[in-house]
Formats: C-alpha cells, structure tokens, sequence
C-alpha cells in the first residue's frame, strides 16, 4: 500500500468567481483524495489535499491550469508531514 502524503497549495492569479473550488474539488474526488479547498482573504486559493504520491501530483498540475476562465499566476506547493487524515474532500466557505 502507497503511504499517504500531503499537500499545501496556494494559487494566485485570476482564481476567484471562476468556480475553482468547484474545480479542484471534482479533480480531488475523482483523484480520490481527501482534504479542503478554499477562497482566501487576499483573492487567493488554498488547498489541503491527502493522498498518495501519484493522485497528487496529478492534482498539481491540473490546479496549475484551472478550470476555464481562470488565469493562475503564481502557484506555491508545499509537501507536509502532517497527515490529518480527512475523510473527504470540501469546499469551505
């Protein structure tokens, strides 16, 4: 069995009102990833993502595109040690 890792993503650009919380969760779910995604203070898009290596490096790159419409800019990627262990994955608001 593949040890299960995490990721911190946060993406910049044009990445609000384009639907990319909806986006990255369908990307996630279909992945099979756990974890949340949301909408920042400052126009920004944070992701928490758990899954296996692989999954989340597919979750990587598409969030690096986005949905249509939306224009990422700058994109920050870091991997964690941490595993909170979610049970799903969520839009929070």
């Amino acid at each position: 069995m593949t040890e299960k890792q995490q990721v911190h993503i946060i993406v910049s650009g044009r990445v609000q009102g384009v639907f990319f919380r909806d986006f990255t969760q369908r990307q996630a779910v279909k992945l099979g990833l756990s974890g949340w995604v949301r909408n920042t203070n400052d126009g920004k898009v944070e992701i928490i993502a758990e899954g296996d290596n692989i999954n989340l490096n597919k979750l990587i790159e598409v969030v690096k595109i986005g949905p249509d419409h939306a224009q990422v800019k700058y994109y920050q990627i870091n991997w964690e040690n941490s595993i909170k262990g979610f049970s799903d994955f969520q839009i929070i608001y």
